[in-house]
Order: C-alpha cells, then structure tokens, then sequence
C-alpha cells in the first residue's frame, strides 16, 4: 500500500472530498514501470475505494433506517452531490490508466481478466455530462423513498405503517382482509401521481444518459453497465416466454385451486395470502430478537459453519429488522468493505414472508463473508445474478429446518406456501423485466401508455384475479417494485438465480453436504470469475431457457401435487 493511504486509513474523513483528493491523486499520478507496479496500484486504490465504500454504505443505511430524519437526509444528500462526482472522476481516471496500461496484457488473466474486463466496459461508458445526471438520479431515488417511507394507516386511532398493514391480508375473515387491502391501496394511490412524476423525470433523464454515451437507448446502456457478459436483452426475451408458457400456467392453475377451496368464483386481490383451509395464520416470532435466535438456530442445524458466520451479525450493528414509521420499504444487505461486515436492513412485523426475507438476506451475508478475505474490492462484489443465488438458495435449504419456528404441521405448511409461490414470483420477475424493457425502449411514453402496457403486460404474466372497482390501482400497482427507481434492470437476475437456487436444491434432496459444500465454495470466490464459471464451481448450469425452467418447475409441481405445467 502506498505511504499516501498506509499513513492514516482510519483518520480520514472519507466523507469530505478535500481529505480524500490527495490520496486519489497519488494514486492517478503514480508511475507505473511493470506489471507489478500496475498490480500494486489495483491493490492500493483498492483499500482506499472500500473505506470510502464503508462511508457511503453507512450515510445510506442511516438515510434509510432514518427518512424522517433531516440529519441523515442531508448527510446522504451532501455526499452524494459533493463527494460522488469527485469519487466517479477520480475512479474514471484510474480505470482509464488501468485499461491503457501497455502492462495490462502482461498481468496473470486468470486473476486480473474479471476486473481488466470490467475496467474495459466502465471506461467506454463514462461521460462527464452524465455525472450531474447519476447525482440527479440519486437524489429522485431518496424521494421516492421518502414518500414510501412515510406512508402510514390510521387504524382505530393507531398509526401503522404499510408493512405492518400487510399482516391483515392473511386474517380469515374476508371482510378484514379487504378492509386492510382497501386502507394499503388507497394510501399508496393516494401518492401515485407524485410518484409517477419521479419515475418520468427518471426515465428522461436515463434516456439522456444512453445518448451521451452513444448508446441506441438505456436498456443497451444499462446491460453493458450490469455487465452483461454471458447473456443478451434477446436472451431477456426467451426467459420471459419461459416465464408465460411454463410459470404463467402452472401459477393460474394455483390460483384456480385456491378459489375452489375458498369457494370462490375468483380471486379478489384480498384473497392471496389467506390460508385457504381457514388456519390462523403463520405467526413465527414476536419480536426481532426472537427472529434473530431462531434465525441462528435454523444455520447451526443447517451446518454449524454458517450457524458461526451469522452469530457474527448479532453484534456490531449489523441489524435493523423492524417495521416502524420513517423507514424506508424493502430490505437489503449491504456489505461495509472497509471493516467487512454486512448490515441487514428490512421491515419485520411477525409475519411468515419476514422470516424468508431473513434467511434471503442472511445468504447475502453468507456471500460478503465468505469472499472479505478477498482483496480486491472489486472481488468482493459479485455479479447480481449469482449474488442473489446465495440468497434464494437459502430460502429453500431451510425448508427442511423450519422447526426451530414451527411445530410440525405449520412447518410443512410452511414449506408448501413457499413453492407455491415459485411459479408466480418468476412470473412477476418476468413481467417486472418486461416492463422496463418496454419503458426504455420507448422513452418518450406517457403516464397513459405506462399504465396500458402495465395492464397488457398484467393479462400476459399475471394471477387470475378480479380487480373490478380497482382498475385504477391495478395500472399504478407497479410503483410498489422499489427497483423500478433506484436500481433500473436489477431484476431479471432474480429470475435467473432462482433457476440456480432450484438447481441447488435439487443437489441438497440428494446429498445435502455436497450442495452445502458446493454452496460454500462457489460464494468464497466473490466476483473473481465470469458469471458462467461461478455457477459452475456451485455445480450448476448456466441456463434459463424454457428448457430447464420446465424441468425445474415439474419438480415443484411434483412436490405440490399439482401434476406438470407447461
């Protein structure tokens, strides 16, 4: 490491861009003689990227633990409009002098060609012209959640937050459950406009940023900017007649089901979450230190080494898990590279879908601890589409644990509710995807011709509901998909690790130490392989063509009883 760094990486303020200007610029204008020289400089601007990293990562953890908090807002804000211009110029400079160094051909590629590659891609797309727009963007982005996060129902003079309204809609009594569905709608529509006036000025200003960087629209833009390697928006388009022509049936033929054993002609948007045999509804902890307990016993019994690693969070502040007012929708895990601990982020209220999202989360952790030995900062980050393979992995390996939460009966329906509802998340992902592919090839759209490719896009993928009363809703339902704002195109990857996820459980009903060691060491390597090899060193294909999403889903239909879809 340079003396510049090595001389004071904890007395910095990585949040003022006067501190951390002169330790870029040692680095930009550092001689580089040999491979080794350019290798070093890879490793130096390494450390001092993840301690900035780490500060961004916390200013954006208190801004969305805290959106009602005006310190934490123009903390984040400041950062974002003085310190991330500076950060992304400085960071062009360097990925410039790395991809024309006359060296780099000389480094060893099995370890550098990831990051060479990737070094490639993030200099042809960089534009100064688009700096003020990503900041613009950002600053949207905190908007919107700030709307979410403060969207509250008034229920018998008691102020709940939309997350805890959500608990409503498995109660049994129907009246209750569109009572709830009523009261969440109609404070979300309450907003729709103001919202819809954010996501115009984000797909304008998104369109403005793919013709600054010479690109036919964003989409082409944001598939090289994911770095797209090993797959196409082509490709997009044959995982989404996978999703029609496999997920779509199999999900309606769910649906059909649910409505028989209901009683019901059709299902209302109220209906999808109750039990359909009229059971309480699946209650697995109070509070989030009982989350957090039966979380730690359902790793250790998993296997004890991952049992350790998530103890590792129940410490440090690495935890926020409770609904409240001023928090921002969703969840999240964010690795904080500097220390390398990851924080958990989400909206827990008791319900069954909070303790998937736990174990959902935990893999992510799983990832960042497994690879924080790695490094290159750029490593210890791997691409979306294995990432949330760690993730969805663990959603199902803990299917056969659920005990540490459940008696047996509710465990096994547990795990039913789980797998039932594969088909038409896959389909959601499908129409999401869709969607923004529309969006952003047609950028100069109106709210009208939004919301009519919604509704087509509704009657392609979606459950087969009645919405009568509700068409209004029904075109602005999408604003609930927070990554519609904050991350475009980040989500298609769901669907594919799914597929993975799938796979791997498939391994685990077959030789779970195998699977968990195959799990292991593929999250151990990080980002430092192409995305095909990652899957491979997990032992699965790369692959999500309609093929193997009919094979994938006849297991789960077997699972369910339900015969093969598709």
């Amino acid at each position: 490491m340079s003396s510049a760094i090595a001389a004071r990486p904890d007395q910095i303020d990585p949040t003022d861009w006067n501190e951390l200007a002169p330790l870029y610029q040692v680095l930009i204008d550092r001689p580089l003689r040999c491979a080794g020289c350019l290798e070093q400089l890879i490793l130096d601007r390494s450390e001092l990227d993840a301690r900035v990293n780490e500060a961004e990562a916390n200013l954006f953890i208190a801004m969305t633990c805290h959106t009602d908090d005006a310190a934490a807002q123009s903390a984040y804000t400041r950062f974002v409009e003085r310190v991330e211009p500076e950060l992304r110029r400085a960071g062009f400079a360097l990925d410039r002098r790395i991809a024309e160094s006359p060296f780099r051909g000389d480094l060893d590629q099995e370890r550098f060609g990831v990051l060479l590659r990737d070094t490639g891609v993030d200099v042809a797309l960089y534009r100064e012209a688009n700096l003020a727009i990503q900041t613009e963007l950002t600053t949207l982005d905190q908007e919107y959640s700030q709307i979410v996060g403060a969207m509250t129902i008034s229920v018998d003079g008691t102020e709940r937050t939309i997350p805890q309204m959500v608990g409503e809609l498995e109660r049994t009594d129907r009246s209750i459950r569109e009572a709830a569905w009523r009261a969440i709608f109609e404070r979300r529509y309450a907003d729709h406009e103001r919202i819809d006036q954010i996501f115009s000025r984000m797909v304008a200003l998104r369109n403005r940023m793919a013709q600054n960087a010479d690109e036919a629209d964003f989409r082409d833009f944001q598939h090289r900017k994911l770095r797209r390697f090993d797959y196409t928006p082509a490709d997009c388009g044959t995982f989404h007649h996978a999703a029609e022509t496999v997920c779509v049936p199999l999900m309606r033929a769910l649906d059909r089901e649910r409505a028989a054993t209901l009683g019901l002609e059709r299902l209302r948007p109220w209906d999808l979450a109750v039990d359909v045999h009229g059971r309480a509804p699946l209650r697995p902890f109070t509070t989030a230190e009982e989350l957090v307990a039966g979380t730690s016993r359902i790793f250790h019994r998993l296997r004890p080494s991952l049992g350790g690693l998530f103890d590792e969070l129940r410490g440090g502040g690495c935890l926020d898990l409770e609904s409240r007012k001023g928090k921002a929708p969703g969840g999240y895990q964010y690795q904080r590279q500097w220390s390398r601990t990851p924080f958990i982020f989400m909206n827990a209220v008791g319900l069954h879908r909070d303790l998937i999202t736990m174990v959902h989360e935990a893999g992510h952790a799983f990832h960042s601890l497994l690879s924080r030995d790695e490094p290159l900062l750029h490593y210890r980050n791997s691409p979306m589409e294995f990432a949330e393979v760690a993730s969805m992995s663990m959603e199902l390996l803990t299917l056969g644990v659920l005990e540490e939460f459940y008696a047996a009966p509710e465990a096994e329906r547990a795990r039913r509710t789980l797998l039932e509802e594969l088909p038409g998340k896959l389909a959601w992902i499908a129409q999401i995807d869709s969607f923004q592919h529309w969006i952003y090839t047609h950028p100069e759209h109106s709210t009208a011709e939004r919301e009519a490719e919604w509704l087509s896009l509704e009657t392609r993928f979606g459950r087969e509901l009645d919405w009568s009363g509700f068409e209004s809703w029904q075109r602005s339902s999408w604003q609930r998909q927070l990554h519609l704002f904050g991350v475009p195109f980040y989500y298609i990857e769901y669907g594919i690790a799914q597929l993975g996820a799938l796979q791997l459980w498939g391994q685990f009903r077959r030789d779970p130490a195998a699977a968990l060691d195959h799990y292991e060491a593929g999250l151990s390597l990080g980002g430092s392989k192409p995305l095909p090899r990652l899957f491979e060193a997990t032992g699965l294909r790369f692959d999500f063509g309609a093929a193997i999403v009919r094979e994938l889903l006849a297991e789960v239909a077997k699972e369910l009883g339900v015969g093969r879809q598709g």
